[in-house]
């Protein structure tokens, strides 16, 4: 007979073999009662035996004590988003880019999975145990839910295979954890039999049951997990009776991932499913766009009937060293898409339209609806942008609509329903007037959006335009960042830039968060920015398209803040840069009385030196357009620009056929490359300070 820790391993053994061929395999070799016979007997087992209860115990997946909060973790390799296509030629313009890239003209192999709707998670398992779980946050730092993804029957405590062999002391695999439609149907079936409130959508559901404080709660939802990727890869500190001595005599840069893990994507997801981890089975490796295409169609057919809810496809480029040449832009991959499916859609009325104006000066139309349920949430509100829009849709209020929830995000009104238009529909008026200061409103040239012109004044405004003002581009006021910027406008402290300068230390010292000290250091701050030049003084004013070379283009040509107010059409447009498009907004702002009014006001209290009037012996780059890129290494690129901009020329972000010059650094790019295609002169940066020299500029 077999002693209580035999039985124990024994029963763990299998009910493991049974996680992972339900869960993994989807091909379960026993009926759901047999492993629940089984799970009590190891219960009962453990009770009578607690010093045999081990943390990676199948009964472990039972929820513990309630937590008191979540702490934080830090991801050693940040969790990214993926960038969205809506349509076919988008998609195809994604693998364009790619190929593009790549200078690859040869088809693609891609790695294609649905894209779940659920909640993004990283787990980390050391020496093969699960250690650690957490969600992805802002893609730097997440929650640490260890306790509740426990609770997860298809996330395994420990990893199959040979530590060491099959995988390195640390692994880190990322995937989504999902709520099945049916445990979804079944939660919220409860809450209502209860008269509670239910969930909205199952990645709702999925993302409250991991974030519950009490794990038995988590426990009770029925979650499930995919896995979709790998994260961090490397050794321990500490592997003390581990056998990889053959790992960790060889050099730190050696990359663990490529020693353990295939160089293809879909491969990799195999090897992780071998470690005991579940992988959609819809995943497939696919060879070519077209097939692409197919899978995208297939899935969309298949979707309704799926288990689990999904909103598109994902598709990944397979080549781990191809993911690796493309590398990353700010949030996302450059080797992978999110294909989105179409959005659903329902009617319902238009009960008003209302403006709204945001914080660059854009007067939005606001349709309100009649509540409806689309797209997994109650919308009652949705964009109508511009009059444009407007008058593409045919709109009335009080008109039947088609709204649709655009990428599953944005609420849409698709078309009219003309059929259906009553005898008290009414016609959209937009305003001749700011909505919420009354200031005088514009339409520019090529733009199909109004906007308010009191950009110094406007309340809807006023925050944005302060903290412009206080920019380190613009007065780079010390100790005045954005939070403080907003304290002080909602406490009614300050409505205008010229505000700031009327704050005094005791009034700021009595604010929440805000000492003496920081006080001192703010009204010095201020006391500095009194004195400025006449370019950052015309920059911080904010004015639309009105950047730091136009306005420094600007007070270089009309040398005082008067001449500008003051200037025609036509004499801005013949400042360097300036068209008719940016003449016009700088018009419109000083027309504006509010601006006015506030600009007089910063000119009682600012200084700066008068711009003395240059020669053309002075300026001997004037009409000439250089472009800039890569690194510098003799000088940075914003003195660079400086300098140049000093002898009179433009200094470009783009490089087009009126360009001059491009002044190429190290890793230029594409910059480079148009360049050479236009036949456009190419300097070296060596070349560009010999130039520099010859007009009495060195570094």
């Amino acid at each position: 007979m077999l002693n209580p820790q035999e039985q124990i391993s024994q029963i763990q053994q299998q009910l493991n073999q049974y996680n992972h061929e339900y869960y993994v395999l989807d091909q379960p070799s026993v009926p759901d009662v047999e492993y629940d016979r089984l799970m009590q007997a190891l219960i009962k087992l453990e009770a009578e035996n607690p010093a045999l209860k081990t943390l990676d115990s199948p009964s472990q997946k039972v929820g513990g004590q309630a937590l008191k909060a979540f702490t934080q973790v830090t991801h050693q390799l940040p969790m990214l988003s993926l960038d969205n296509v809506f349509s076919l030629e988008d998609f195809h313009s994604f693998v364009k880019r790619v190929k593009d890239r790549l200078n690859n003209t040869q088809a693609l192999v891609f790695c294609a999975e649905p894209k779940l709707d659920g909640l993004a998670v990283s787990l980390r398992y050391e020496n093969g145990q699960l250690v650690q779980a957490a969600t992805r946050g802002d893609g730097s730092v997440g929650e640490n839910i260890t306790t509740n993804i426990r609770t997860i029957k298809s996330i395994p405590l420990k990893l199959r295979g040979t530590l060491g062999k099959d995988f390195p002391a640390i692994v880190e695999v990322r995937g989504e954890v999902f709520m099945p439609k049916a445990s979804f149907n079944a939660l919220n079936e409860l809450a209502k039999k209860r008269g509670e409130k239910g969930f909205a959508n199952p990645r709702n559901a999925a993302a409250g049951s991991l974030r519950q404080l009490d794990s038995k709660i988590t426990a009770k939802r029925n979650l499930a997990f995919y896995a979709y990727s790998l994260g961090f890869v490397g050794n321990t500190t500490s592997s003390e009776g581990v056998d990889v001595t053959d790992i960790q005599d060889k050099s730190e840069s050696i990359d663990l991932t490529e020693l353990f893990f295939a160089n293809s994507h879909h491969a990799r997801l195999c090897q992780i499913k071998a470690l005991g981890l579940p992988m959609c089975p819809e995943v497939r490796l696919l060879e070519t766009e077209q097939a692409c295409d197919a899978f995208y169609q297939d899935i969309l057919t298949k979707r309704s009937g799926l288990s689990y809810e999904i909103d598109g496809t994902v598709l990944k480029v397979d080549d781990i060293a191809l993911q690796k040449r493309l590398g990353f832009v700010a949030r996302a991959p450059r080797w992978a898409i999110a294909y989105k499916f179409p959005a659903e859609e329902e009617l319902t009325t238009v009960d008003d339209v209302e403006f709204q104006v945001g914080r660059t000066g854009a007067i939005t139309p606001v349709a309100r609806l009649k509540p409806i349920f689309v797209g997994g949430v109650t919308v009652s509100n949705a964009t109508l942008h511009n009059q444009d829009e407007i008058n593409r849709l045919g709109l009335k209020i009080n008109d039947t609509v088609v709204i649709r929830r655009a990428g599953d995000v944005i609420p849409q009104i698709v078309s009219v329903v003309i059929d259906k238009r009553p005898d008290n529909a009414v016609d959209i008026v937009f305003p001749t007037r700011c909505p919420v200061c009354d200031s005088a409103v514009a339409k520019p040239e090529g733009e199909a959006v109004l906007r308010c012109t009191a950009g110094l004044f406007c309340a809807a405004q006023r925050k944005e335009a302060i903290k412009h003002f206080s920019s380190r581009k613009a007065h780079d006021i010390d100790g005045l960042g954005d939070k403080l910027v907003e304290q002080l406008v909602d406490e009614k402290l300050i409505s205008t830039p010229a505000d700031l300068f009327r704050l005094t230390e005791i009034q700021v010292s009595t604010m929440e968060r805000m000492g003496k000290k920081s006080a001192t250091n703010l009204i010095a701050g201020l006391e500095a920015a009194k004195n400025t030049t006449l370019p950052k003084f015309i920059y911080g004013l904010g004015i639309r398209e009105v950047g730091e070379a136009t306005a420094a283009n600007l007070a270089n040509h009309f040398c005082t803040l008067e001449s500008i107010q003051t200037a025609s059409l036509e004499s801005l447009q013949k400042v360097s840069d300036i068209g008719g498009i940016v003449a016009k907004n700088i018009i419109n702002f000083f027309k504006e009385e509010h601006n006015l009014a506030v600009v007089s006001d910063l000119r009682e209290i600012m200084n700066w030196p008068d711009i003395e009037v240059k020669s053309a012996d002075e300026q001997p780059l004037t009409d000439q357009t250089f472009v800039l890129t890569g690194t510098l290494t003799q000088m940075g690129r914003a003195e660079a620009k400086t300098a140049l901009q000093s002898l009179g020329a433009k200094v470009s972000g783009s490089v087009s056929k009126n360009t001059h010059y491009v002044v190429a650094g190290d890793k230029a790019g594409s910059k480079l490359t148009k360049a050479q295609d236009l036949g456009i002169e190419v300097l070296t940066e060596d070349a560009l300070v010999v130039l520099l020299k010859e007009h009495g500029i060195t570094f």
